[in-house]
């Protein structure tokens, strides 16, 4: 179990493709580590990592989950995290947190496009990376050809510290080509067997070995004048030349085994302690730079539990038993179980809770958690995933984390109306534990949106909705929220006259409309003059316009960009009343919008396309189908970024058409741009469109 006073530290993100072995990697790992007594598996479903019953049946990860290990007497947070592009925030988030990652690939399944994507995001966080060659004992697996695939694809320096010794079922051990030594698992326990390199593994060995010194020789000048007057490197300035190279990111450590049959494990457990920094070391080289949330002013935090206490909240969870858990990477200072501290984000006391260390699921109660550490908090009120919280008395605010927009949207419908305040509880609930889902109730269309980064996203947080909340849900497309408007102006009467037995209701007044710029909304003016119309009258006439304005005459969507005057009118000293008004302002209206040559508009989306190069002509003929317009492209690395303008109609199907069309390449993100008139063939299916649903309405009420 691990001790939390541990002098060493080492926090590691572990990032692969989905079917690379990655969760089983960890769950190897923390059996080697004594954690658990018997490995688990993907297929059975009892893995420590995925826990979640969604994770369970699906046979992947869906959400990051931390294990906390102890080795060589050292500390070693790892926070396992999806492969799947859909949950790419449970990954940048969880790279917050961590001063390493070790890169998994599967050598059985292949290569797969998201690793780019993974490398990218180390990229830019600027994290050293360990390569894990896992899978050696599939069919066809090859450590050499995956190496080289690998070292070609993300374009990296790849220093092989381990070999495979066996190909695929007759795999039996790694090479360590630093200690020199043969691994070999004792299969069935967590001991290992070290002894010397075989005499038909010694030139192979020794050629890797060589392809090692060279290579790290390459990043000092230092060492490059050792190896070229001694011919090779001393062990010392070999395991120093690593650390350093890897710790500068000029080389990418490799090492390779079974995490199925535990090979490899522990050299790897070895090289995470020799070779990825602690955090002291990381923030030296990497400030913990925030602002003085009153002034702005730059400030820093060292890795020091002597300095005011600092944290930063990468991943929430709201778990049945324990509650609401948010879990902080500790940057400075020291925190107590249940002391209160500052939220700094938004500017709140919190009253604190009780520390934990987790191994999946499982949750340990601590007294103290201190600088460069990881630890979860319970049942904190306000405080949410992206926050900083800090000493009162020294606050600081670090930056919050980077959120993509959801691309991906549907409408609900439940059961019950019983059920909508259900509905909205639990999928906030599910957004708190999950900042990259949207949930929000369409006023133009009256319509609950859940936004997601692709359709297994989406399900899966059905799924949990269903399973936490108990509440069904039926999907659809969302409306698109059109809008009409005039091209030209117009004049009209609305009188409104009834005679009753007592006193009748009389209210006249002539409107003119006209078309205003583009996003310019509604304006009424009063033109009024010698009291035909009562001043004490005229807000009624502008209430009743502006509910005849919800309703346009083309396809029934709300009236924009248009200016109303009321210029003439009469009444009558008896019958005359507000309500008189208001109806004979609507009447007017509708009367003006027959001659003022109605016509639809549409959303417009800004939408940015990430695609690599070879790509570009697929996604730009797509978008031209789609009624886009393009604007330009952009260069990012060996992607290419393609700019447009296209409609939100067209796009409202798009994800899981450029996933298919890049095969899981491309990524895309939009936002609202403006309104633009819809084509006139288009404006025909849509009013023909709205005349069904309104014939079917009327059929079902009868």
């Amino acid at each position: 179990m691990p001790n939390e006073s541990a002098p060493t530290i080492r926090n590691v993100v572990f990032a692969s493709y989905p079917g690379a072995g990655k969760t089983t990697l960890c769950e190897a790992l923390a059996f080697t580590t004594g954690v658990i007594p018997t490995m688990g598996s993907i297929p059975q479903g009892n893995t420590i990592g995925d826990f979640e019953p969604e994770e369970v049946h699906r046979h992947h990860s869906i959400s990051s989950a931390l294990f906390q290990l102890e080795w060589q007497g050292a500390k070693i947070n790892i926070i396992d995290t999806p492969g799947i592009v859909d949950y790419s925030f449970e990954v940048q988030s969880s790279l917050r947190a961590v001063d390493g990652v070790v890169l998994v690939v599967g050598a059985g399944t292949g290569l797969r496009s998201e690793i780019e994507r993974v490398w990218n995001l180390i990229q830019e966080y600027e994290l050293p990376c360990l390569l894990f060659i896992n899978e050696l004992d599939k069919e066809r697996a090859d450590f050499g050809a995956i190496l080289a695939e690998c070292e070609k694809t993300l374009e990296f320096t790849g220093v092989p510290l381990t070999i495979p010794v066996g190909k695929e079922t007759e795999l039996t051990g790694v090479i360590d080509l630093i200690s020199r030594n043969l691994i070999t698992p004792i299969l069935g326990t967590t001991k290992i067997q070290q002894t010397e390199i075989p005499a038909e593994h010694q030139a192979m060995a020794t050629e890797f070995r060589r392809r090692a010194m060279e290579q790290v020789a390459e990043t000092h000048d230092q060492l490059v004048e050792t190896y070229l007057s001694q011919g090779e490197l001393s062990d010392e300035d070999l395991r120093d030349g690593l650390t350093m190279g890897t710790l500068e990111r000029k080389l990418v450590p490799v090492l390779c085994g079974s995490a199925t049959r535990n090979v490899g494990t522990t050299a790897l457990l070895d090289a995470v302690l020799r070779l990825f920094p602690s955090p002291s070391v990381r923030a030296s080289l990497h400030p913990h730079v925030g602002q003085q949330p009153q002034t702005h002013d730059e400030d820093q935090r060292k890795s020091d539990p002597h300095d005011p206490f600092s944290a930063f909240v990468f991943k929430t969870t709201i778990d049945p038993f324990m509650g609401r858990l948010s879990f902080v990477r500790v940057l400075s200072g020291s925190l107590h179980a249940d002391s209160g501290f500052y939220n700094a984000s938004r500017q709140t006391k919190e009253r604190g809770g009780h520390l934990f260390f987790s191994i999946g699921k499982k949750h340990h109660q601590i007294d103290q958690v201190r600088a460069g550490d990881i630890v979860a908090i319970g049942k904190l009120k306000d405080t949410q995933t992206g926050d900083t919280i800090c000493d009162e008395r020294h606050p600081i605010v670090f930056p919050g984390l980077k959120i993509n927009r959801p691309v991906m949207s549907y409408a609900l419908e439940v059961k019950s109306k019983n059920e909508i305040d259900k509905v909205s509880l639990g999928l906030h609930k599910l957004v708190e534990e999950d900042p990259s889902l949207e949930f929000l109730r369409n006023e133009e269309t009256k319509e609950m949106l859940l936004s997601g980064v692709g359709q297994s996203h989406i399900d899966a947080t059905l799924e949990k909705l269903r399973r936490k909340y108990g509440i069904e849900v039926n999907l659809h497309m969302p409306k698109v929220p059109y809008k009409e408007t005039i091209h030209r102006k117009a004049q009209a009467q609305g009188k409104y006259k009834k005679q009753t037995g007592g006193h009748g209701q009389y209210g006249d007044c002539w409107l003119q409309i006209e078309p205003l710029p583009r996003g310019a909304g509604f304006e009424f003016n009063n033109n009024i003059v010698g009291g035909v119309i009562p001043r004490n009258f005229i807000p009624a006439v502008e209430k009743g316009v502006i509910e005849a304005l919800q309703h346009g005459i083309v396809a029934g969507f709300p009236i924009v960009d248009i200016r109303v005057t009321v210029y003439d009118g009469s009444y009558h000293p008896v019958d005359s009343s507000e309500l008189a008004f208001k109806v004979a302002g609507s009447m007017a209206l509708k009367h003006a919008l027959e001659s003022a040559q109605s016509t639809l508009l549409e959303p417009i989306m800004s939408v940015d396309v990430t695609v690599p190069d070879d790509l570009v002509g697929a996604v730009i003929g797509d978008l031209n189908s789609r009624r886009g317009r393009i604007q330009g492209m952009a260069t990012k690395g060996h992607n290419q970024i393609v700019k447009a303008f296209v409609p939100l109609a067209e796009m409202l199907k798009y994800a899981p058409s450029l996933t298919s069309m890049t095969a899981g390449k491309g990524s895309y993100v939009m936002e609202f741009s403006g309104y633009e008139e819809v084509p006139k063939d288009i404006v025909n299916r849509i009013v023909e469109e709205h005349k069904h649903k309104k014939e079917k309405e009327a059929i079902s009420s009868n």
